[in-house]
């Protein structure tokens, strides 16, 4: 089995100004981002990286099998609508009608 050994590239905000040049320069050439972060930086190896993201993909996994199986659509204002009701805590998002329409994959 070959290991990707591509790495992460993580860089401190503060070479923006003295080395953006050189930075963007990189980006172009390897076709990747650079992370910009406010404390020291460091290479992370893709393991590192994946291991950080697997529950957020995992999560999004789930949200795209629900979507395949709801049948409930809502506008882009109704959802603005319902996510402003949970964060001031004033309603569920989850409602018993909605549960009974689809069936949550384990």
């Amino acid at each position: 089995m070959i290991k990707d050994v591509t790495m992460i590239n993580i860089r401190p905000v503060s070479e923006l100004k003295n080395k953006f040049p050189k930075m963007e320069e990189k980006m172009n050439i390897t076709n990747s981002p650079i992370f910009i972060t406010k404390n020291e930086y460091e290479d992370m190896s893709i393991e590192q990286y994946s291991s950080l993201t697997d529950s957020v993909e995992k999560s999004l996994d789930i949200a795209d099998k629900y979507v395949e199986e709801c049948k409930v659509r809502y506008s882009k204002d109704e959802v603005f609508k319902r996510v402003r009701k949970r964060i001031n805590g004033k309603t569920k998002i989850f409602r018993r009608e909605q549960e009974e329409t689809m069936t949550l994959p384990e």
